[in-house]
């Protein structure tokens, strides 16, 4: 009986393994899906492309670098060399730094576990979308209330700058 067992999984796996195709026409490729029979078109289109030769197409397609954009890497580079350089307090920066990366993954985690409760991400969205109705009503749907939410912004911004 277990010989009988034992040989009817192994064809089950054989049946499984056996090509759908045959092997003259199996071609490699990265999707299990069977190819798509070929295209035929009765209405040809004219198109300019087709009109230029293939070597004047691929030169038309050419770009060419410039060294405008490895200078203003470079002038990007020694700024931020210059604003690390004025930094007095470099070990607080980085400790600001790490701590925000910390708080960005812990928030993923988050996200992903309360992603993971059922009916939690469907009550969130509507939550969400909730407060951004709420918000453009309050802050974007009047005049009088965007002068308000731009200077709010303003006075934000220099709090943060400092220069207040």
């Amino acid at each position: 009986m277990a010989a009988a067992a034992s040989s009817s999984s192994s064809m089950v796996a054989t049946a499984v393994l056996v090509p759908r195709f045959p092997t003259a026409v199996r071609t490699t490729r990265c999707s299990a899906l069977p190819p798509l029979p070929p295209r035929v078109s009765t209405v040809s289109f004219s198109s300019p492309v087709k009109l230029i030769p293939e070597s004047k197409r691929f030169s038309l397609l050419q770009t060419k670098a410039s060294d405008e954009t490895s200078a203003d890497a470079g002038e990007l580079f020694t700024d931020l060399k210059e604003k690390w350089d004025k930094v007095e307090n470099k070990s607080t920066v980085l400790l600001y730094g790490g701590g925000a990366v910390v708080a960005v993954w812990l928030s993923s985690i988050l996200v992903g576990a309360i992603n993971s409760v059922p009916l939690l991400p469907k009550i969130m969205e509507l939550v969400g979308l909730g407060y951004t109705g709420w918000f453009i009503y309050r802050y974007l749907l009047f005049k009088s209330s965007r002068k308000e939410l731009a200077t709010d912004i303003e006075a934000l911004k220099s709090k943060i700058a400092g220069t207040e």
